[in-house]
This record gives structure tokens, sequence and C-alpha cells, in this order.
């Protein structure tokens, strides 16, 4: 039996294209590391996020969540949403103060549709200096990155 080439030529693309979108989606972590996080879209969700939280503005905040997480935040009772925002509020730096702590020790790292930013942040104030690190979670969808946690 011969095939005719057209048909052999299709399934062989076929299976090259299978094989590169299997091959794409085991594709390696990608890494961001400082200034260059504050171009990428989480990057700058992350940056505007803590710039609201320092201001108060929580209910603007929760807008730059996932669905899930603006439910989540909605279900809660309104004394336990109040006092989340003031430990939020209280534990955050304004939106300039974050744009130097990632780009002086900000990784962000893209799985797929998975992000995590984590930033390394040293503060020095009158009672000495103070080290901590933090973590956000992000859902890309797109050019449109969203906080999951």
């Amino acid at each position: 039996m011969t095939i005719p080439s057209r048909t052999l030529c299709g399934v062989v693309m076929a299976g090259v294209m299978a094989l590169a979108g299997a091959s794409g989606a085991a594709a390696a972590p990608t890494e961001v590391k400082g200034a260059a996080i504050l171009q990428h879209p989480c990057g700058k969700t992350s940056v505007q996020q803590m710039g609201l939280v320092n201001s108060g503005k929580m209910a603007e905040a929760v807008k730059l969540g996932t669905a899930e997480m603006q439910a989540q935040w909605n279900a809660m009772p309104a004394g336990d949403r109040e006092m989340v925002t003031g430990m939020m509020k209280e534990m955050s730096v304004s939106a300039a103060e974050f744009t130097k702590d990632i780009e002086a020790g900000g990784l962000l790292v893209i799985d797929g549709v998975d992000g995590t930013l984590t930033v390394k942040q040293e503060h020095k104030d009158a009672n000495g200096t103070s080290t901590g690190t933090m973590t956000q979670k992000f859902k890309l969808d797109g050019a449109n990155c969203r906080i999951s946690k």
C-alpha cells in the first residue's frame, strides 16, 4: 500500500506539532530578577496592590486578586475584613519603597500560568535593622496577572 506524500507529510507534521506542544508544556520555569520584575505584569500588579494596601484602599487592592480570592474576601465577616485590613496596612510599605525592595532583592518565578514573587526586604530605623521575606502568588491569564495568595 502506498501512502500519498501529502497524507504522510500531514501525519508527520501533526506528530511534530504534538511533540512541540508537549515539550512546551514541560518547559522549565522562567526567573525574572530585580528591576526587570517591574516590567512584568505580575510585578506591576504587586506594586500596585502594595500601594493600595498601604493607603488603606483594601477594596481596590482586593480587585487585583483572582475571582476566587475576591469571593473568599467578600465571604469574610465585616469585622474580620476590618482586622485583616488593619494588619495588612501595618505590615505594608509604600509602593515606592516596595519598588526599591523588588529592585534590590526580588525574584519572580513564572511556571506556566503560575507565578511566585519572593522579595527579601531589609529596613533600617532608629531601633536597628530588620530583615524579612515576602512571598506573593499569582495566576496569569494572557497578559493579565492576578494575585492568588
